[in-house]
């Protein structure tokens, strides 16, 4: 009873990081611009995503645009792109893996390990799209936090973590539970 229990639990754990990658790979808030040096006069807010920037006007109107030449993108931009496109697809995967996995698994007292195939396989995806979504995440978050301490960089430059990263992040510990809850059979 303990096993389907870890199943079920580690099958609601990887579509919610399923639904949490599909949504931290299309929203625009990645690099949020940042407030600082005490202006509290505020007319825009400026989202940068993976796949467009938005201006939100004095938080009534909202423009969106999408990058107009994939070529004209910065290399990382384009590998984050990647990482996330092929995270979103193996999580759906994964998902679908833990699906038949739960569904086809049979223990009987003759076969204490009779736990599917596609229970471990389910495991192992859901780890790896933890690690996939990890990556462009934190790479991020990481070159957000040192452009923001750069004295280099010009105020109006300087952004802040954006919604999409949090979700990004909270969707791979999601990930890398329900892999290694599967991974434990």
């Amino acid at each position: 009873m303990a096993c389907c229990v870890l199943q079920i639990t580690g099958l609601i754990f990887g579509g919610v990081g399923m639904v949490g990658t599909l949504a931290a790979t299309v929203m625009p808030q990645w690099r949020v611009s940042a407030y600082i040096d005490g202006n509290i006069v505020v007319f825009e807010t400026i989202w940068e995503g993976l796949w467009m920037d938005c201006i939100s006007q004095l938080g009534i109107r909202l423009q969106c645009k999408f990058y107009d030449s994939v070529l004209a993108l910065p290399p990382p931009l384009e590998a984050f792109r990647a990482l996330m496109c092929i995270a979103v697809v193996l999580s759906i995967i994964s998902f679908l893996m833990a699906i038949v996995g739960v569904k086809y698994t049979h223990r009987t007292k003759e076969d204490a390990q009779g736990i599917s195939i596609f229970i471990l396989a389910a495991g192992v995806a859901f780890l790896l799209t933890g690690i996939l979504v990890l990556i462009p995440v934190s790479w991020t978050g990481g070159s957000i936090i040192h452009d923001f301490y750069d004295p280099k960089v010009p105020v109006p430059l300087k952004r802040e973590l954006g919604a999409a990263l949090y979700v990004g992040w909270v969707s791979t510990a999601l990930l890398i539970v329900a892999g290694a809850m599967y991974c434990s059979f």
